[in-house]
C-alpha cells in the first residue's frame, strides 16, 4: 500500500467510525420523540457529543504519529513526512465531527430539515470560495485545503448549534447541560459501538477489495476500473442512504409512541420508494453503459471494462438500495449490534472469502473480486430482510417503551 492509500484509509476509517457511533442517536433520540419525552432528545445529543470528544483524543494522537507509523511500515521518509505536516493541519477538521453528527442527528430525528438544508448550502458555498482563497491565492497548496475543510465543518456545527440553542422551534428539545450528560454515557456507547462496527465492516470490505485488485495481473487497469465502479456505488447510495435515514426517524419515533402499526406502514413506505429508485437509476446507467466510463476516464480500455461490469453495478444497486432501508430501519429499532453480526458474517465469511477464490482460484479477475463483493450484499440483504420481515412489532414497541420508562428522568438544575 502506497503513502496515498494509507493515509486516505486511516483517514476515512476514523471518520467513519465517529458517523458510525452519532447513528446510535437514530435510535435514543428518534423513540424519545416518538415518546415525547423532549429533554432526554437534548441531553443524550450533548452526550454524544462529549462522548466523540472523548474518541477525538486516541485519533488525534494516531494522526499527530502518523509519519512514523508509514515510516515503520516501510513507506518513503520524505512522503511519510509531507503526509505527517498535511495531516497535522487536518486535526481542527477531525474534532468539528464530533459536535456536527449528533447535531445533525438530532434534527434528523425530530423531522427538522430545514436547518439541515440551510447549513448545508451555506456550507458549500462557504468551502468553494474559502477553498479557492486559502488553496489558490494564499499559497497554502494541501494545507490551505484542510484548513479550508475544518472551517467549513466548524462553520455548519455552528449554524446548527446556534439553531437549536435559540430557534423557537427547539424550545421543547432543548436541555441545560447536567450532570445526566455523563449518566448517559454507558448508554451511548451500548449502541455507538456496535453502529461503528456495522458501519466500518462494510466499508472495509469495498476498501479491501480495491486493495487486493493491486495485486492482479494489469493491476493498473483492475485498480482503475473497480475505483470507478467504487466512487459509481458511493456516489448513487447517497440515495437510499437518504431514505434509510428517513424510515430510521420514522420508525423510532413510531416505536417510542408504541405506535407498531404506523411503523410497519413506513417501512412499506420506504420499500415502495426503494424500488422506484432502483429502476431509475439501473435504467439510466445500463442505457449509457458503454459511454459511462468516459465520465471517469478517456483511456478506451477502461471504458470497455466498465462496460462489461455495468450489469454487476446494476446489481449492486439492488442490493444497495435494500440494504440503505434495511439498516436504516435497523438504526431506529436499535438493533445495531444485529447488524454488526449480519455485516461480519455477509462480508467476512462469505464476500471476502469468495470474492478471493474467484479472483485468484478462478481467474476471474476484478470481476471476481466485484462477484464476491455483490455475494456478500446478498447474504448481508437476505439476513437483514428475514430479521424485519420475522419481527414482533407490537413487541418492538412494546421495548421500546420500556426502555424509556426504565430511564432515570433528567435533572434540570444547572
Amino acid at each position: 500500500m502506497n503513502q496515498i492509500s494509507s493515509l486516505k484509509t486511516t483517514m476515512a476509517f476514523m471518520v467513519m467510525n465517529l458517523q458510525g457511533m452519532a447513528c446510535a442517536l437514530e435510535t435514543l433520540c428518534g423513540q424519545a420523540f416518538g415518546a415525547k419525552q423532549f429533554k432526554k432528545i437534548g441531553i443524550q445529543t450533548y452526550t454524544a457529543i462529549f462522548s466523540l470528544f472523548l474518541i477525538c483524543i486516541p485519533i488525534s494522537i494516531l494522526w499527530i504519529n502518523i509519519k512514523n507509523i508509514l515510516i515503520f511500515f516501510g513507506q518513503d521518509p520524505l512522503i511519510s513526512h509531507e503526509a505527517g505536516i498535511f495531516i497535522t493541519w487536518l486535526l481542527p477538521a477531525l474534532f468539528s465531527y464530533a459536535p456536527l453528527h449528533p447535531l445533525v442527528r438530532y434534527f434528523q430525528t425530530q423531522s427538522m430539515i430545514f436547518p439541515l438544508l440551510m447549513s448545508s448550502c451555506f456550507t458549500i458555498i462557504f468551502h468553494v470560495l474559502i477553498s479557492w482563497v486559502l488553496v489558490f491565492k494564499s499559497g497554502l497548496g494541501n494545507r490551505g485545503a484542510a484548513i479550508g475543510l475544518a472551517l467549513s465543518l466548524w462553520s455548519n456545527a455552528t449554524i446548527l448549534f446556534f439553531y437549536m440553542r435559540f430557534s423557537p422551534s427547539c424550545e421543547k428539545t432543548r436541555s441545560p447541560i447536567t450532570i445526566d450528560i455523563f449518566r448517559g454515557i454507558k448508554e451511548f456507547f451500548h449502541f455507538a459501538i456496535p453502529s461503528a462496527i456495522m458501519v466500518c465492516l462494510e466499508w472495509w470490505s469495498y476498501e479491501l477489495i480495491i486493495l487486493l485488485s493491486g495485486i492482479l495481473p494489469n493491476p493498473q487497469l483492475e485498480t482503475s476500473v473497480l475505483s470507478v465502479c467504487l466512487n459509481t456505488i458511493l456516489t448513487l447510495y447517497a440515495i437510499p442512504y437518504g431514505l434509510g435515514a428517513a424510515v430510521s426517524t420514522r420508525v423510532s419515533n413510531e416505536l417510542g409512541a408504541g405506535n407498531s402499526q404506523r411503523a410497519k406502514i413506513a417501512i412499506i413506505a420506504v420499500m415502495l420508494l426503494i424500488f422506484v429508485e432502483i429502476i431509475v437509476l439501473n435504467t439510466t446507467l445500463y442505457s449509457c453503459r458503454n459511454i459511462f466510463g468516459y465520465v471517469f476516464s478517456s483511456d478506451l480500455e477502461v471504458v470497455q471494462y466498465v462496460s462489461q461490469m455495468t450489469p454487476l453495478l446494476c446489481l449492486t444497486i439492488v442490493l444497495d438500495g435494500l440494504q440503505g432501508a434495511l439498516s436504516g430501519i435497523a438504526r431506529g429499532c436499535g438493533w445495531q449490534r444485529i447488524g454488526a453480526y449480519v455485516n461480519l458474517a455477509a462480508f467476512y465469511l462469505c464476500g471476502i472469502p469468495m470474492a478471493i477464490m474467484l479472483s485468484f482460484w478462478q481467474n476471474y479477475g476484478g470481476k471476481g473480486l466485484w462477484i464476491g463483493i455483490v455475494s456478500g450484499a446478498l447474504v448481508q440483504n437476505s439476513l437483514l430482510s428475514i430479521i424485519t420481515f420475522c419481527t414482533n412489532w407490537e413487541k418492538q414497541a412494546l421495548k421500546a417503551r420500556e426502555r424509556l420508562s426504565d430511564e432515570k428522568s433528567p435533572s434540570i438544575v444547572c
